[in-house]
């Protein structure tokens, strides 16, 4: 049911605006113990300096920790879906030019480096993810730009 959910387009229009929101104050007022959405998804807060700014920017996010993950994960992988909205979010600008960044899962705040995936590289990983969380390919046939997907490794 929560997969039907959230791959409606009313559910693309309010998220962006309300779980992150929600995501950054209750991860806040727990000190980095519960983040909401990880009820459905794992998930991580992002710190990354931002594109222009350079400023250190906060971003809740969906991920899929690769094999082996559990407490002491080694990568991630972080989906820019956007849940389906026709632009890029923007943290993966963020990445993009500030590969290195921080983030905070499950309590532990750890250094990663950021690789955005291509091709063959791209294609396996988005196979696994669809498997993990279907919806997102309901949000790739929304927009005609390739959803970003970048792994993540401790530095």
């Amino acid at each position: 049911m929560v997969q039907k959910v959230s791959s409606t387009r009313g559910f693309a229009k309010i998220a962006p605006h309300v779980i992150p929101a929600l995501d950054r104050a209750v991860h806040r007022l727990t000190r980095g113990k519960v983040l909401l959405s990880a009820q459905m998804l794992p998930g991580v807060i992002l710190t990354a300096r931002g594109a222009k700014s350079g400023l250190p920017r906060r971003t809740p996010l969906a991920c899929m920790p690769e094999e082996g993950a559990g407490e002491v994960a080694g990568s991630w992988i972080l989906i820019g879906s956007n849940f389906g909205r026709t632009d890029h979010p923007a943290w993966t600008a963020n990445l993009l030019a500030h590969p290195d960044a921080e983030i905070s899962w499950k309590g532990k705040d750890i250094p990663v480096t950021a690789h955005l995936l291509r091709g063959e590289e791209r294609d396996t990983v988005w196979k696994a993810l669809l498997e993990f969380w279907p919806p997102y390919a309901t949000y790739q046939s929304r927009v005609s730009r390739e959803i970003r997907l970048f792994r993540i490794v401790r530095r």
